[in-house]
């Protein structure tokens, strides 16, 4: 009996190792362990990007040169702009209003100003073309600047 000590230590586990080997194929067969998945599935939720509703887009019609008006009227204000004053693009019917390299309609474009845009003159008047011309700056940029009639301007209140 002495000598059967040694390999009871090793008997017993390989008795062990085999009731672990067979829990294990018991628990896969019945489908416990199939279940569990230490990496789960993502879900993803796609979730459609909204869609541009379209807007009525102004009608253009073409009056005189460049889009002015045939005959020029006073400022749309009826307060007269002075150098310092901020300004409004204003009775485009959003076409925006060009910006030009010097007084006239025969300046080269620098810019096209949107409606509502504002900015600060610093320069004017000049009469070109049958127009006054303000010299504007942007506030937001003094890279965006040029000479724009005075038809298509209004003084903003307190701009100064």
């Amino acid at each position: 009996m002495l000598r059967l000590k040694p390999y009871l230590g090793f008997l017993g586990a390989i008795l062990f190792a085999c009731c672990l080997a067979g829990v294990a194929i018991f628990a896969i067969r019945s489908g416990q362990l199939a279940t569990i998945n230490p990496y789960p599935t993502a879900i993803v939720q796609v979730i459609p990007a909204p869609t541009l509703t379209p807007s009525p887009q102004p009608t253009f019609t073409p009056s005189a040169v460049d889009g002015f008006p045939e005959s020029p009227s006073a400022n749309f204000s009826g307060e007269e702009i002075q150098i310092g004053d901020s300004v409004q693009i204003y009775g485009t019917q959003g076409d925006g209003l060009r910006l030009r390299a010097s007084p006239g309609l025969d300046g080269k474009i620098l810019f096209l100003a949107y409606e509502g845009e504002i900015f600060r003159v610093e320069d004017g008047p000049q009469d070109a073309s049958g127009y006054r011309w303000w010299y504007l700056v942007a506030p937001y940029d003094i890279n965006v600047y040029g000479w724009a009639a005075a038809n298509f301007l209004k003084v903003v209140e307190g701009g100064n």
